[in-house]
């Protein structure tokens, strides 16, 4: 991984982690377990031991600023969506499947937004993967996702995977395949055979373009043949957050 990128990286989850947790005690984070708060606890240790061993690296040339929030990107064909394709916003999420942060998003908020926006046509929402280095079973689980994809149960499997963000091993991976009634021995030759690796780089270049530094990160805004102007959003932002900023939108679009 690039030592900009990656340091980069680590600081916008020490601050999405602080946005989340600073200030409030871990027993009363809204819409948390005690034990979910102590995983997002745990997950915060492993970035400051990461940012710890990249400080002493060196990094060529100054550090770029952080990319304004406004984003103005290539949007790339193909891959996942849900919703009406012909909708007024498209709203992309870049997730690591791993990641405890998107899985807060995810078991919070996502519903939500499908349910209002995605469902009644007002939202495109597209799955983009975007894994951490530092998440060993991320990859993994983007290609299980992708594979899955093949038989149609793409979203199936990518529900079951971050429900289950802390447990992705391979011998999980099988389990949930066997769980969402994939064909298992066909599932278990393409998480073998890697193919599906360049597709997540072009995904995390995408990101990376848009200014993604840290999981989950958004884009929300419209499409132009295969250009998407919007802006950024980041982090497991609750759904009045969330639903503050497609209202907004929508409304620039009747203007």
């Amino acid at each position: 991984m690039n030592k900009r990128f990656a340091r980069n990286s680590i600081f916008g989850l020490v601050a999405m982690s602080s946005v989340l947790l600073c200030g409030v005690p871990v027993s009363q984070a809204q819409g948390m377990t005690q034990q979910q708060a102590q995983e997002m606890l745990q997950e915060m240790k492993g970035i400051r031991q990461a940012l710890d061993k990249l400080s002493a690296l060196p990094v060529p040339g100054q550090a770029a600023p952080p990319p304004d929030d406004k984003v103005n990107m290539t949007f790339q064909s193909g891959g996942f969506s849900m919703g009406n394709a012909n909708a007024p916003l498209v709203m992309v999420e870049y997730t690591d499947l791993q990641c405890p942060f998107c899985q807060q998003f995810h078991n919070t908020t996502f519903a939500q937004v499908k349910a209002n926006y995605i469902d009644t046509g007002k939202i495109r929402f597209v799955s983009r993967d975007f894994p951490l280095d530092f998440h060993e079973n991320a990859r993994p689980a983007a290609v299980a996702g992708r594979c899955a994809g093949e038989q149609g149960k793409y979203w199936e499997m990518r529900h079951v995977m971050i429900v289950n963000a802390d447990k992705l091993k391979s011998d999980n991976l099988i389990s949930y395949a066997t769980n969402v009634k994939l064909d298992v021995p066909k599932f278990t030759a393409c998480l073998n055979s890697g193919k599906y690796m360049q597709d997540i780089d072009k995904n995390i270049a995408e990101g990376t373009a848009a200014g993604v530094s840290g999981t989950p990160s958004f884009v929300i805004g419209t499409l132009d043949n295969d250009k998407l102007q919007g802006v950024r959003l980041v982090g497991a932002m609750p759904y009045a957050q969330v639903e503050a900023k497609i209202e907004e939108m929508l409304a620039q679009r009747k203007n």
